[in-house]
């Protein structure tokens, strides 16, 4: 029995070869194993600061205006017609000449009317003539009549002849008087102040009383200028001009030339068509800053806030959820910031929410920003200097 288990038993050897292969793969599983084992210490690297440069939001006056296309317009515009037909013998003045009230601008043949109204003179001086005899002789036969040398009824006849000749003198009158008056209107006068346009009859040529145009004036100081305002504007603008004086700006199309006047006029109805109001200013134009005919920028100035808090205009930005900013704080990360924009004036944006003053926002690099990134502000701060200047 001892013999038959004691065969049973076998010994294993390993041939050297199998022993390295053995060897190398419970190395392997050990490192492995410890590099799983470990602790993960390493963490995400930090974002790069984004480079941006920045404003600071400051407290200022800012006026409160309304901006709109005007059109200027001369206060008074008159086409000269002759009153009488005639021949245009002269004209007395150049095309473009700033004439005045009552200077004389052309003079029709006169010789006519001359002739026309010594017919009338002479015409009363006869009728006049006889009016005399008739009032002598009803005089007469009213003293006749008294000592009954004459009828009743050749003393009615004599006072019916004397109060028709007196009427005929009456209408001679009145003939000579507009003679005169035709005679007087062979002078063109400028019926205003202002300044001339084209010659549109030369001298030689017949014109026509009321109906041939001879020169257009312009009177251009002072001049108005039309510019339209939105309807939701209306009882702002009236309310404004019931208290105080609204001045109002006008800017020629290339910013050379400035002028200054106030509102003057306000229509009595809202265009169906465009929603607008037409309102007018009335400009001095002492200088002739402004040329009718000619489109301006108008700025109407209804109020100045002065308190207002302020950003460059390119601060602020449309979101899906309205404006916002992005504000940076003291460990120069941006936040965003959600923001109520007033109104825009010039360059600059007033805030009426979300904004306090002396707050950094960024005005350049916001497209690569997201809220908590880091900055790096590239460039001096843009400051806005109270008085509205960038400095």
């Amino acid at each position: 029995m001892k013999k038959s288990a004691y065969k049973k038993v076998r010994v294993f050897s390993l041939k050297p070869h199998c022993v390295l292969k053995i060897g190398w793969l419970v190395i392997t599983a050990v490192l492995v194993q410890s590099c799983t084992d470990q602790p993960q210490s390493k963490t995400r690297p930090s974002p790069s600061p984004v480079p941006v440069r920045v404003a600071t939001a400051v407290q200022k006056s800012v006026p409160r205006e309304i901006r709109a296309i005007g059109n200027v317009q001369a206060s008074s515009v008159v086409t000269v017609k002759p009153q009488v037909t005639g021949r245009l013998a002269e004209v007395h003045f150049e095309e473009g000449d700033n004439v005045k009230a009552g200077t004389l601008l052309f003079k029709i043949d006169s010789r006519p009317f001359q002739a026309r109204l010594r017919q009338a003179q002479a015409t009363l001086a006869h009728d006049q003539a006889q009016l005399r005899d008739a009032r002598r002789n009803a005089e007469r036969y009213a003293q006749l009549i008294k000592e009954e040398f004459v009828a009743q009824a050749e003393y009615e006849q004599a006072r019916t002849k004397a109060a028709a000749l007196a009427a005929t003198v009456a209408a001679d009158q009145a003939v000579v008087e507009q003679a005169r008056i035709e005679l007087q209107h062979t002078s063109v006068r400028a019926p205003i102040s202002g300044r001339t346009g084209n010659l549109l009859v030369n001298a030689g040529n017949v014109v026509k009383a009321d109906e041939t145009p001879l020169v257009t004036i312009y009177q251009l100081e002072p001049v108005y200028v039309s510019f339209s305002v939105p309807e939701e504007e209306l009882w702002e603008v009236r309310r404004r001009k019931a208290a105080s004086k609204l001045i109002v700006r006008a800017v020629s199309s290339d910013q050379s030339r400035t002028a200054f006047g106030q509102l003057s006029f306000i229509d009595n109805k809202v265009d169906p068509e465009t929603g607008t109001v037409q309102h007018k200013a009335t400009f001095p134009n002492n200088e002739r800053t402004l040329w009718p005919g000619e489109f301006v920028d108008v700025v109407m100035t209804l109020a100045i806030d002065s308190d207002a808090i302020v950003l460059p205009a390119e601060a602020v930005h449309r979101g899906k959820d309205g404006w916002f900013v992005f504000v940076v704080d003291e460990n120069r990360t941006a936040r965003h910031r959600s923001v109520t924009v007033d109104r825009e004036v010039g360059q600059l944006a007033v805030i009426k929410k979300g904004i306090a003053v002396a707050e950094v926002v960024v005005t350049e690099g916001h497209l690569r920003l997201f809220p908590g990134a880091p900055v790096e502000i590239r460039a001096a701060e843009k400051r806005l200097a109270p008085s509205g200047e960038d400095t």
